[in-house]
Order: C-alpha cells, then structure tokens, then sequence
C-alpha cells in the first residue's frame, strides 16, 4: 500500500530519485507538493525526486501544486507515465585514452597520465551524479629544473659551493630521468629606495666602501643567465661569470624573480610534456605585496613576462611586488613546481608560504648550499611520490566533492589527494557533481581538474536539465485557459486579471464556497493570515525578507535557522522552514563540513588518532594533544614511541621508517643532537629505548611556543660493558662469608657482654652475704650441746631449784 505523499516524504539515501513504501517518516509534509511550483520547471527545481504530470485532465479539483510529485505517486493517481516529466543527470565520456607507461622515447610527446581527458554531464538541480577519473605518474617523465638564486651579497660562500653544481646535478638526476634539461638564474632586489642603494657612488658598485668585499655588480630585479638547456656544462660556465651583489634592506625582491621565471615561458625554455621544477635559494625573507609602496609603487602586479633584450626584468622598478595569491595561480597555471630552498631559521616561514601556495615543498639549505644537490633530489621524490587534484574555473552553482582510492584501495571520502606513492602507480578519484541552481537559458558552464604540476588535464562540460520537454508545445490564448491563458505542460498561465485553473475566475471575486477553500484546516486562518482568498486560490502576500508560498501560503524561504546571521548558513536553500543543505554539509542550519582532508594527519590517520574529525576540524580527545590534526601530544602514552621512529630513521637510518621518502614525509620535527641531556626542563618529556644492540638511547621531547616540535637527542647511545661471571661469584661468595663473621662477631659480643653481667651480679651477692654474718649484732653462731644420762637429773635439779 502506498504511503499517503500528503503526510511524508520518502527520500531514499543511495538513489534519491527512488521512492518505495518502505521509506521511513522523513519530513512532515511532501516537499513537491507543498512547494510553490506553478509550472514544470518550478517543479523541477524543488527537489530531485519531483516529477511534473503534464496530462490535461489530470488532477481535476486539486489545486494547481498537485501536479508536481514523486513519480510513482503521479501514476498511482493516474497521470500516464509517458507524459510525467523527470529529466536526470547523466555522464558522457568524450575522450578517454589509454594511461601511458613511459615518459621518453617515441612517445614523449604523446604521454597520458589522466584518463579520461573529456567528459560532458549533464546535470538537473539537486540531483547529483558521479564520474570517475585515473591518474598514473609515468616512469622516465622529462624533467625540466631552474635554478634562481639570491645573489646579494650574504649569499657569496653559497655562490662559489655551486659553481659545479650542474655537472653533479645532471648526474644525480640522470638516475631518474634520461631526459634531463637545467636552467639558471638571478635575482637581487629593486634597484630603487629604499630597496636598494641609490646614491651615485653606489650605481656601478653598490658595494663601494664596503671593507669585507669592496667589489660587486649593480643591483638589478631579475635576472635569466641561461634558459633550459641539456648542455649541462654551459651552466658552470655561466654560474662560474656570476658576481654578487649588493641590496640596503635584509629582504629580498625573490617573488618578483619567481613570477618572472613561471610566466616567460619561451624565454626560459620550459616544454609542455615535461615536469617543471623551480628552485628557489635564498638565506632571507621576501617582499611581498604593498611593499613596493615603500618605494612609491602604487601599480600592482600585472602577472605578466617583463624581460627586455638584456634578459632582465624591465618592471622592477615600475610595479609592486607580486602577492601570493597571484604567484600561487600563476605557478599552478604553468604547472610549476616550486621547491624554497632557505636556511634553517627561516623554514618556519616559507613552510607557511607552502600552505597557500599549491605545489610547493621547503627544504632546508645549509648555510654554504653544500647539501643542494640532495636537497632537489629529496624535493623531486617527495613530489613524485604524491598527486593532489585541482579545480581549475569552477562555476559556483556547481557542487564538487572527491573520493580517493589510493594505493591501499581504501575509498577515502573527502579528500582529493593521494601520498606515499611509487613512479608507476596509479590511483583513482570519484567526483560527485552537483548543479544547485539554474543558470540564464542558454548558458553552459565548463570546468578542469588536473593534477597539481601535471599538463594533463580532464575537461568537463556542464548542460543543465532546467527545461520540460512539454514546454515546447506551449500553446497561447488557448481555449483549454478560457482563450485567457497559455497552456503549457497541463496548466494554464492565466493573463492578467485572471484566476483559476482554467483562468475562468477574475480578481475580486469571492464567495464563502472560494473562502472555505483557501484554509488549510477547520479553524485554521484563510491563507495562514499571510496571503489572500480569490477565486478559490490564495494569493500570498509579499514579503521584504522572502517569498511567501505554498496551497495555503504556509511556506516561506526566510524563517530558517541561521548561522552568524547567515540562512542555513550560505550552504543550503530553505525550504518552507527547514534548510536543505548542499552537498558537503549537514546541520539544522548546515555549518557543518563534511570534508575530512583537512583532518588527515601526515601519518594517514584521522586527527592522528587522537579525536574525531567534526565539522571538518579535528577534536582532540586524547588528553593533551592539540594542534591542526592533534598531531602534537607530549604527554599521550604513545608520544615517545612516535619519535622514536624518527629519532631511528633520521639520525641513525634504521627502524621501520628508513625508507628516504618515508622519514622525510612523517618526520618533520627539528631534532638536535647534544653530548648531554637536561632532563630537569619542565616542558620537556624524558624518552628512553633500548637498541638492537642492548644500548640504551635517551632524547626528550617538547613543544615551543611557537608550534614547532623539538626533539633533543643524545648523538650516541649509551652503552655499558657485559658483567664478568667469575668476579660476580666471587663477590657474592665474598659477601656470604663477610656476612657470616660478622653474625659470629655480634653473637660472641653479645655472649661476652651478658656473661660478664651475670659474674658481676654474684660477686655482688657474695659480698652482701660476708658483711651480714660479720657485723649482724642479732646474730649468734648456733652450738650444738650433748647431754649423758647419768648426770641429767642432778643437772634437772640444780636447774629448778634456780627458778624463783
């Protein structure tokens, strides 16, 4: 049995056209039937799953909006199938070669990376489709590198290190490609106050009266020395002429030079079939835009080739400094991959400038460029090991969203780019394609995805499916309308002055019959006390903040939630009190992103794992993480085993990150080496771990205020001789018998000391008993008397007759 569309609306999740009876209570009300559609292409745009039965006797004694609503709907009430109007959105392929193998050889100049390379879509408002799309990085791929350094004077010592660079560059680079071009060229600052110095004496020599190096050349902007070339000798030739020079303030004019070097393309020589890298030396800051004013350049950046016959810049000393938004476009419009090579305290900064500028790597340079060489090497590795798709004229009523299956075949939605990657692998991206509104009839749309760096591009064609094909027998003044009206798709646009289905109605009129058809219940005020009762139809008022609209003017398109005074918050349409999100984000008032790429850590993990991806920023619930992706966390339990791996990988070259690429890419925290550690800094945690080889390796690890993770190690790990077996016997034999003599000793002490108590007390005893029976005056020494028997009784007697 089919579920009433008066009392919800089925809109299945997977196929939003699908509508089946087991949906569940979505909405309160049919959005197409509640909507204000009045014609077919109103209808259309409601909602993808809405159809329009442009039948004539269809829906008599409805209102006019029934005739928009789900297609199954319209032909369980009768509308034939073969005249409800339901375009879709549908994907043509145009173009599709095959992906190359191959870079060089025979066929260079016809290589493929992106497959397909031209699709047409065909889009109706609402409904989103998908395409897919493949992107290989070819082995041996030609690759063209110029080299722009800083010539001011503080980069002197670096100047004389790469004065043979390009003999041990070609040759380095050669293991990677066998189609290997090097240009090189220069740069100081604007030759103009208070850039530079400008006083007379300083014009042929800027550094005249400067003791530590009292000769240079004149200050100049940019400079193209040697455009691309494979003769890798003529780049020492040239690099082994060059002079330093000298400029008045520490930054430098390094973006005026790259803008030049990106955008004179047949000046300096980059071909179209090969990968372009751009390597920038530098030991100090730039100038960015509005510096020039300074100067009094008021003029901004252009984005265009200056360079005279003499291959330098001609407008540096007419126009600003460019800003990094136009640097940013105009090296990702000639597929430019730009790698700063800077000194160690400035990584910080240009590591910043990475984040805005697309296809853009830092790596640190040693203070003489001694390490240039692996420094590109480590550059050109990193950017082969990854591809980042990018929108080239994106329309804005067009909804993009990516879906990445890289290498481990993982769909990984929202995000557009893919790492770790090996020369040959290819990877796949699902694009979600969107139309949200209509354009002007007639007007098409165009956009281009193409890999970051890559030439290869994929060509999109946008059609909209805004028309009915009913609309084309549209029929004026017919009778069908009371001769006042047009027909069209089953319903009458009445003239002005005229009401009702069939125009056969004029305004003014009313009666109790045409009132009690304008509430929407018994009870319930005419019109929802927001529009008018004519003609059996209500007439919705106007409104300042929106439209007012619906059967019984119960809708509008401005009481929706609002987020920082904004409706559903710029990312979706409100719909008769509710806001309908665009693809991408959900919410009451959809504030919320579904993009997850900016919570993907370097490690591939979401927030790190340490908190959950909301609203399109991480949440950190571990305690004490924190960062963009909850990637720093001293105090997690896991902390230390993080860096240990990197402790491992980068000072030793072992352990499960040793791979090159692999360190490099997860391991970015500045490590220092010291002889000892000072564990006694609160801000710090003490890590310790055993090594293969029974070692035991200490570091610490702390966060700086400024954001970067420090990890201090010691340079070697501490290690301690075996114990020796005999020795320990001998000590634990040692120290029984020690301990047994010395029981002895306290037992015989203790023996000694309660005997010679013991004798003390007696003698004591003996001496008490002499004096007692020697001076005791009640003492008498007892006498033993024997008496014989004869002379008792004369003894009796004389003892009697003496007592009185």
């Amino acid at each position: 049995m089919l579920i009433d569309p008066r009392v919800c609306v089925c809109v299945c999740v997977c196929v939003l056209r699908a509508v089946t009876t087991a949906c569940p209570l979505i909405y309160s009300l049919n959005m197409c039937m509640s909507g204000s559609a009045t014609s077919c292409e109103e209808c259309l745009l409601i909602h993808p799953s809405c159809a329009w039965c442009a039948q004539e006797e269809f829906g008599r004694g409805r209102s006019l909006t029934s005739r928009c609503d789900f297609s199954q709907n319209l032909q369980k009430r009768g509308c034939d199938a073969r005249l409800i109007e339901f375009p879709t959105s549908s994907i043509s392929v145009l173009q599709n070669m095959p992906l190359s193998s191959k870079g060089s050889g025979s066929t260079q100049y016809d290589v493929v990376q992106i497959m397909p390379q031209k699709i047409s879509v065909s889009l109706r408002p609402g409904d989103q489709t998908w395409f897919g799309l493949q992107v290989r990085q070819v082995e041996d791929y030609p690759v063209d590198l110029y080299y722009l350094m800083d010539l001011s004077l503080s980069m002197k010592d670096d100047l004389d290190t790469i004065r043979n660079l390009g003999t041990k560059l070609a040759l380095e680079m050669g293991k990677l490609t066998s189609n290997f071009r090097l240009g090189f060229g220069s740069f100081v600052d604007k030759n103009m106050s208070p850039f530079s110095y400008t006083a007379p004496k300083y014009q042929e020599n800027p550094c005249n009266g400067y003791k530590l190096f009292p000769n240079c050349v004149p200050t100049f902007g940019f400079r193209n020395i040697l455009s691309l070339t494979d003769k890798v000798d003529r780049f020492n030739e040239e690099v082994q002429k060059q002079m330093v020079s000298r400029n008045r303030d520490a930054p430098e004019g390094g973006f005026d030079a790259i803008l030049q070097a990106a955008v004179c393309k047949e000046e300096i020589g980059w071909r179209k079939e090969a990968y372009h890298l751009l390597v920038f030396a530098t030991d100090d800051v730039p100038h960015l835009a509005l510096d020039g004013r300074l100067g009094g350049l008021v003029q901004p950046h252009d984005g265009r080739c200056h360079l005279d016959n003499q291959n330098e810049y001609s407008g540096s000393t007419k126009m600003d400094y460019p800003s990094l938004a136009l640097l940013g476009e105009k090296l990702a419009e000639n597929n430019i991959f730009l790698i700063f090579a800077v000194t160690k305290r400035l990584y910080v900064i240009y590591k910043n400038f990475t984040a805005l500028i697309p296809g853009t790597t830092v790596e640190i340079l040693d203070q003489d460029s001694k390490n240039v060489i692996q420094l590109i090497i480590a550059a050109y590795n990193n950017i082969r090991s990854k591809v980042e798709l990018s929108v080239w004229d994106h329309p804005e009523d067009i909804g993009l969203s990516f879906t990445a299956t890289c290498q481990d075949g993982k769909p990984l939605p929202g995000l557009r780019k893919c790492a770790d990657l090996k020369i040959g692998d290819t990877v796949s991206f699902n694009v979600s394609v969107e139309a949200r509104s209509c354009p002007p009839r007639g007007a098409d749309r165009s956009f281009t995805i193409k890999p970051v760096g890559f030439k290869d591009r994929l060509e999109v064609t946008v059609d909209y499916r805004c028309d009915c094909g009913c609309s084309r027998k549209a029929q004026t003044n017919s009778s069908i309308c009371s001769a006042t009206g047009t027909y069209n798709c089953g319903t009458c646009h009445c003239e002005p002055g005229y009401l009702g289905a069939r125009c056969e109605c004029q305004e003014g009129e009313a009666s109790s019959v045409y009132l009690s058809a304008c509430r929407e219940a018994e009870g319930k005020q005419i019109c929802s006390g927001r529009g008018e009762c004519s003609c059996n139809q209500c007439l919705c008022y106007e409104s300042e903040f929106g439209k007012i609209y619906g059967g019984y003017c119960e809708c509008d398109d401005f009481t929706c939630a609002r987020h920082k005074g904004i409706l559903c918050s710029g990312h979706g349409e409100c719909h008769c009190g509710e806001c309908k999100c665009h693809a991408g984000y959900v919410g009451d008032n959809c504030n919320c992103s579904t993009e997850t790429s900016a919570c993907v850590a370097d490690d591939g993990q979401m927030c790190s794992g340490r908190g959950g991806c909301v609203c399109g920023r991480c949440l950190c619930t571990e305690p004490g993480a924190f960062g963009d992706t909850c990637e720093k966390c001293p105090t997690c339990p896991d902390a230390c085993g993080t860096k240990r791996e990197c402790i491992e990988c980068r000072l030793f070259n072992s352990g499960r990150l040793a791979d090159n690429q692999t360190c490099q890419r997860l391991c970015k925290d500045e490590i220092i080496t010291v002889e000892a550690l000072d564990t006694e800094d609160p801000g710090s945690v003490l890590c310790l771990y055993k090594t293969d080889t029974d070692c035991v390796m200490k570091f610490t690890y702390s966060e700086h205020a400024s954001g970067r993770s420090v990890l201090t190690a010691l340079k070697e790990p501490e290690c301690g001789g075996g114990p020796d077996a005999p020795m320990v016997l001998l000590a634990v034999v040692g120290s029984i018998l020690l301990v047994g003599v010395v029981l002895l000793a306290v037992w015989k002490l203790a023996i000694t000391v309660h005997d010679r108590r013991e004798f003390a007390r007696f003698q004591s005893a003996r001496s008490r008993a002499r004096y007692e029976m020697a001076s005791n005056p009640l003492y008498k020494q007892p006498v033993s008397t024997h008496f014989v028997e004869t002379d008792f009784n004369a003894y009796g007697k004389s003892f009697n007759g003496g007592v009185h």
